[in-house]
């Protein structure tokens, strides 16, 4: 999403619009009329990310600090600077100021994302350590054998809280574990030390082809990239959405469950809880 956004970077705001329509309303902060007149007239003066949030900065303007907008999808949240899915579900508008991109939007159907607008200490008060853990493209096994080496959760369910490790999602916590060979149910306590070094390497690098392959869209595709292209990173996936389908290690059966509430899938070869016993 951050690189899809890279040309609004340098540009004047002109206007901001929060469309109303009939659809679920989602978190706003400021409210919407506040939010407005603080971002028109800015210039963005950078573009970063803080685990799965947008983080858009602006300069400072006279009477007015650095702030930041923070964008966090969720669900089915996307940025586009092209025209989106449907108008129906358009969340936020930004209008710039000369050149391309024209503009650029936030568009969420479930209504699940949030846009804040924060100070500097807003920020940290959000997004920073006490928040989010270390990010998954440079987590450490030392990162995680600290943070939940002694959890009883699941390790699945554990690797998606972003207080622990920032930027694993539902799909890529199954298919780093896949990597590693690892059940998605075994306790983080009965993790050895080597294994939390074996997934933080695993995490790096299933982080970064999903990025390069710009994300993964699925189902119907709702996720797509801010010029409205599909992601590619679902055609690498070992396990996540292939229930009954070969490993592509063993030739073994795919299989589903729900762990914490979320789709979670695994090979019962590659990936057996004995398999753990005996390391």
């Amino acid at each position: 999403m951050c690189r899809g956004l890279a040309g609004v970077v340098g540009r004047r705001i002109v206007s901001a619009t929060l469309p109303r329509g009939r659809v679920r309303p989602l978190s706003v902060k400021p409210v919407a009329s506040v939010l407005v007149r603080r971002l028109e007239g800015r210039t963005i003066a950078g573009l970063h990310r803080r685990g799965k949030r947008v983080v858009i900065e602006m300069t400072e303007a006279v009477g007015r600090p650095r702030e930041w907008l923070v964008i966090e999808p969720r669900m089915t949240g996307q940025m586009f600077v092209v025209d989106p899915p449907t108008e129906e579900h358009v969340r936020l508008v930004v209008d710039l100021a000369g050149g391309r991109p024209a503009r650029f939007l936030f568009w969420d159907r479930r209504g699940l994302g949030t846009i804040r607008l924060l100070d500097d200490r807003g920020l940290e008060a959000a997004c920073g350590a006490s928040k989010l853990g270390p990010d998954g493209l440079v987590v450490t096994g030392d990162d995680l054998a600290a943070h939940l080496g002694r959890s009883r959760r699941a390790v699945k369910a554990a690797l998606l809280d972003q207080r622990a490790v920032a930027g694993i999602g539902n799909i890529y916590a199954s298919e780093i574990l896949h990597r590693v060979a690892i059940h998605p149910r075994t306790m983080c306590r009965r993790v050895r030390r080597a294994d939390w070094e074996r997934i933080a390497a695993a995490t790096r690098r299933v982080l970064a082809e999903a990025v390069a392959l710009e994300g993964s869209s699925i189902g119907d595709e709702t996720y797509r990239t801010a010029d409205s292209r599909p992601g590619r990173a679902q055609q690498r996936h070992r396990v996540y959405d292939r229930e009954g389908k070969p490993c592509r290690r063993c030739r073994a059966a795919i299989e589903r469950i729900v762990l914490a509430q979320r789709a979670t899938f695994f090979c019962p070869a590659c990936q057996a809880r004995t398999n753990q016993r005996k390391r």
